[in-house]
């Protein structure tokens, strides 16, 4: 137990005890060019504190799609708020708040839609996402709880396909989860294929590649590429792809994978699991490889050394409540790479760590090779 009545603890460090002054805290609020500092820190503090009420009042948005009602110009708050079944006072505070998060924007007493309102709208899966979070707000309502491992989150019944084969089979849940994951695998699309050459690569497989976003993208920037997927029954018979992609349904938990490709893509797919699931899969991506094929890793991964504002927030706590995976940073991955007996790693490249960040490794043209494993530094 925390006693909230003792002082506050002396902080190690002098820069540190020096914040921790309220003497010196003063002061800075006083001191020209000081000012401006401390001002942004208290700020940035009262940002996190009320983060989850921001949460919920983006939620509340989504969830009575006062954005698209505003798409079509500017409106009085006792204007739509019969048509989102709120009174017009408690649709005015909604409304500011949507202002002071900078999603709408005031005009006298009318409000109308922001540019990162407007942005928010374009976003594929965006409001899907948002939606689906009260799952994970309500696994979260006791945190110190979550985070001892006394709760039994119920995200993670959210995502069924992780258990693997033995896994619950309803088709709305399914068709749920494969509709979000197709929303935002665009996005994830876009900012792997930026970083990724596909130059010399002959056939591709995207293993739990869900209804083919990825491979989609791929096609209309790889043309000629001879391409197949492969994921559980239910998901791939979803899948929208021209019928010259292979379809092959299965679990990567069960045995070997299909071979013939010289490159195979993982994308979103290692952190929805153990270290022990992904050692597992990793072999199996190894052996189905000819020499000298490769890998291709896409996914939101962990600062490590440098923590993320993103990704060490959000995905690290999502991933957590799956209860099946973990977000993982580049030097981790990379480990398991090499245990996996892939060489040639390369560093992880992504301009935005929030969608995916790329790794790419090769399965070694000899033995040799395959004994002292490298990192490419490219």
């Amino acid at each position: 137990m925390v006693d909230i009545g003792a002082p506050p603890p002396r902080p190690a460090g002098w820069v540190n005890r020096l914040a921790a002054s309220p003497r010196f805290q003063a002061l800075c609020a006083r001191v020209p060019g000081l000012r401006g500092i401390a001002r942004r820190e208290g700020a940035a503090l009262f940002d996190l504190m009320q983060g989850f009420v921001q949460s919920q009042m983006l939620s509340a948005l989504v969830e009575l799609r006062i954005l698209h009602l505003l798409a079509d110009g500017p409106a009085r708050a006792d204007m739509i708020a019969t048509r989102a079944g709120l009174s017009p006072e408690r649709m005015q505070i909604l409304l500011q708040a949507g202002a002071a998060m900078r999603l709408l924007k005031r005009r006298g007493d009318q409000f109308a839609l922001a540019r990162r309102g407007a942005a928010f709208l374009a976003v594929p899966g965006l409001e899907d996402m948002v939606r689906h979070h009260s799952v994970l707000y309500g696994d979260l309502a006791d945190p110190v709880a979550f985070l001892r491992g006394e709760t039994d989150p119920d995200l993670a019944r959210f995502w069924p396909y992780v258990f693997g084969a033995d896994g619950p089979r309803d088709p709305t849940v399914t068709a749920r989860y494969s509709r979000l994951m197709a929303d935002s695998q665009t996005l994830v699309a876009d900012e792997a294929l930026a970083h990724l050459s596909l130059k010399g690569v002959r056939k591709l497989m995207d293993v739990g590649g869900g209804t083919g976003t990825f491979l989609r993208a791929v096609r209309a920037r790889w043309p000629g590429l001879e391409l197949a997927l492969f994921d559980l029954p239910d998901v791939v018979a979803q899948a929208a792809l021209p019928a010259d992609v292979a379809r092959h349904g299965g679990s990567f938990r069960d045995g070997a994978l299909p071979g013939g490709a010289d490159a195979i893509s993982l994308v979103r797919v290692l952190y929805d699991h153990s270290d022990s699931t992904v050692a597992a899969l990793l072999a199996r991506v190894h052996a189905a490889l000819p020499p000298g094929g490769q890998v291709l890793i896409v996914e939101p991964m962990s600062g490590g050394a440098r923590p993320d504002p993103q990704t060490d927030v959000y995905f690290a706590v999502y991933t957590l409540a799956m209860q099946t995976g973990r977000t993982r940073s580049p030097a981790e991955i990379t480990a398991l790479l090499r245990a996996a007996g892939f060489a040639e790693i390369s560093p992880a490249k992504g301009r935005r760590p929030y969608l995916a960040q790329v790794i790419t490794a090769r399965k070694a043209a000899s033995a040799q090779e395959k004994s002292t494993p490298t990192v490419n530094a490219s």
